[in-house]
């Protein structure tokens, strides 16, 4: 599909899909469709725990490999979470270790606080907000802006020159982490392009947009063409226009 709307290349989430945790078989699916895999996201979620094994360190050094085998530029890690004390511990130091061994990005992704009706959870340690620790690179998620209710473009400014990778997606403040269509939310998708563009971004923007709720493949194709011509259309307008 990423193929046939034209996107540049996808970013690979390892999860609990097979295919998305063999090297190989992920290089021949590039291979077969023209589609370069840009960036691969470690398996950090609650529900990927188990994937390339329990221990966090060794899911990043094999994330790091996978990256390197496939051409990809950046590895995307969540912070740990607050019960994987040791971990959490070590984690700003062992990234800088990691990133000092390999061209690779490992760009670290600023989550949310954990909400159920009037109650708030913090999840990840040192912080969901992961700005308030010194990291070579992020990523911003726009949909984790709206879920923590914080400034998008806010966060933008404190990440800097740092920012190294772009998860592009809507959201209007809900509880759960909504990845709308860019424009179909209350971010700002995009004055945040705006900014990538007259400031010489030199990462990818990945949409990371949920199709789950298309009633048909052609409904979710529909999706994606929009949220790429969206992308690129605002990624473009300040580059065909000469200034300082």
């Amino acid at each position: 599909m990423a193929g046939r709307l034209g996107y540049d290349g996808v970013e690979v989430m390892v999860w609990t899909d097979p295919v998305s945790q063999d090297i190989e078989a992920l290089r021949r699916l590039s291979d077969h469709h023209g589609v370069p895999i840009l960036a691969v996201h470690a398996p950090c979620l609650l529900i990927t725990q188990r994937v390339w094994s329990t221990d966090p360190w060794t899911k990043l050094r094999r994330a790091q490999s996978a990256a390197e085998k496939l051409g990809a530029s950046t590895v995307v890690v969540h912070p740990p979470f607050r019960w994987q004390r040791q971990y959490a511990r070590e984690f700003v130091e062992g990234v800088w270790r990691m990133a000092d061994e390999t061209d690779v990005r490992f760009a670290v992704e600023n989550m949310y606080p954990w909400r159920y009706r009037d109650r708030e959870m913090l999840a990840y340690a040192p912080e969901w907000d992961v700005t308030k620790d010194d990291y070579r690179h992020f990523t911003i998620d726009l949909s984790h802006t709206a879920t923590a209710r914080t400034s998008a473009l806010d966060m933008l400014d404190r990440m800097g020159d740092r920012l190294g990778h772009v998860h592009l997606a809507d959201g209007r403040g809900s509880a759960k982490d909504e990845h709308l269509v860019p424009g179909r939310g209350n971010q700002p998708c995009a004055e945040l392009l705006d900014r990538l563009t007259r400031t010489g971004f030199d990462g990818h923007v990945v949409l990371e947009v949920n199709t789950r709720r298309a009633m048909s493949s052609a409904e979710r194709e529909a999706d994606l063409a929009e949220a790429l011509d969206f992308t690129r259309r605002h990624l473009a307008a300040d580059a065909r226009v000469p200034g300082p």
